[in-house]
């Protein structure tokens, strides 16, 4: 559903005298107007606006923060106030940024966190209460393919399979995609109660993580992996090694951006690029080798992750390893790009401009 709050009034279902003229203004109208995409996580909040162009999307503004929204959510099972009042002030920018550009068809999402907190409804209210934004909490199967969505332009044309995954603050998507015709379909999905906020707390933080840390965290993962893995392999009638990994995520970014070398991360330089799989290992290698201040230092990871890359790299190997292809996409896109793409598809834009 598309919120339309901040004084913004839909744009389509208008009845009347000239509805023919008006829907036709209307359609020129959506090709003006920015289409908006908000998506708070268990870990950041990010939002992204666009127009429809030939190549996809034409971004306008952009914005992402580092909330640590489910902090303590795992063992309190509620959103804490600094945390809630963290999130607000990064949501007020939001709110500010699309009454700026005049945004009209708008999604304003929340996921793990707001699902799984005693107070999730409560804080979605106060949102309204305090921004004026409407947001909506989503299921894990719709995140899943939103997410699918909005990597799926990143499948390498010539492969036959691939397996996408996002891993979040507080849940990780894996969806195995098929090829069907010229496109893809999503065939399989899961959604692991395990991200890099959730994982780093369930085993004493993530400052200080040693060899034996690192193997629980694996342990975890892989237990709530292999059912997810028996179902793709009983589908595919055969071991699950997809044409290649395609990672959505903070973790995967952060990763390329260290494999690289990158002084400062570079968004131009990762989203789009390839890691073969044994220089992510190495990768992983290299960070549980380094202390937490060393992680701190690096221009890639920074002091706002340094203490989470490590349960993303717990997660990441555990995944390589379920699904043995030899080389991984990178893509710094997910959750918001299939929000526009889906929305602008509904207006009969996207494939049309595509």
């Amino acid at each position: 559903m598309d919120a339309t709050n901040d004084g913004v009034k839909p744009r389509k279902g208008r009845a009347g005298k000239g509805a023919n003229r008006q829907r036709r203004g209307d359609s020129a109208a959506l090709l003006e107007a920015p289409y908006g995409a908000l998506d708070l996580g268990t870990n950041n909040c990010r939002l992204l606006i666009a127009r429809p162009s030939d190549y996809g999307l034409d971004v306008v503004d952009a914005f992402s923060r580092i909330v640590r929204l489910g902090e303590g959510l795992g063992i309190s099972g509620q959103l804490n106030e600094a945390a809630m009042r963290r999130t607000i002030e990064a949501l007020r920018v939001c709110s500010n940024k699309l009454k700026w550009h005049k945004v009209g068809p708008r999604r304003l999402i929340a996921t793990e966190a707001c699902r799984l907190a005693i107070n999730g409804a409560e804080f979605i209210s106060r949102v309204t209460e305090e921004t004026g934004l409407v947001l909506e909490i989503i299921d894990r199967e719709t995140e899943a393919r939103l997410a699918a969505s909005g990597a799926e332009p990143l499948i390498d044309h010539l492969a036959e399979s691939a397996v996408i995954f996002d891993i979040g603050g507080g849940s990780t998507e894996v969806m195995w995609m098929q090829r069907e015709g010229a496109g893809f379909v999503l065939q399989a999905w899961t959604s692991l109660a395990a991200g890099v906020v959730t994982l780093s707390e369930r085993l004493n933080g993530g400052r200080d993580v040693s060899d034996d840390t690192f193997a629980a965290m694996r342990d975890h993962v892989k237990t709530l992996l292999q059912p997810f893995v028996a179902e793709v392999s009983a589908k595919v009638g055969a071991s699950p090694v997809p044409s290649h990994l395609l990672g959505t995520s903070g973790t995967v970014t952060t990763i390329a951006g260290v494999h690289m070398g990158l002084r400062h991360y570079d968004r131009s330089k990762v989203d789009g690029s390839w890691l073969d799989s044994e220089g992510a290992g190495a990768v992983t290698a290299q960070l549980l080798a380094m202390t937490y201040e060393e992680r701190t230092q690096n221009g890639c990871i920074g002091r706002e992750r340094a203490d989470l890359v490590l349960a993303g790299c717990a997660i990441l190997e555990e995944i390589r390893i379920a699904f043995p292809a030899q080389r991984i996409r990178v893509a710094d896109r997910g959750l918001r790009e299939g929000i526009l793409m889906q929305m602008m598809m509904k207006d009969g834009l996207m494939g049309r401009r595509q």
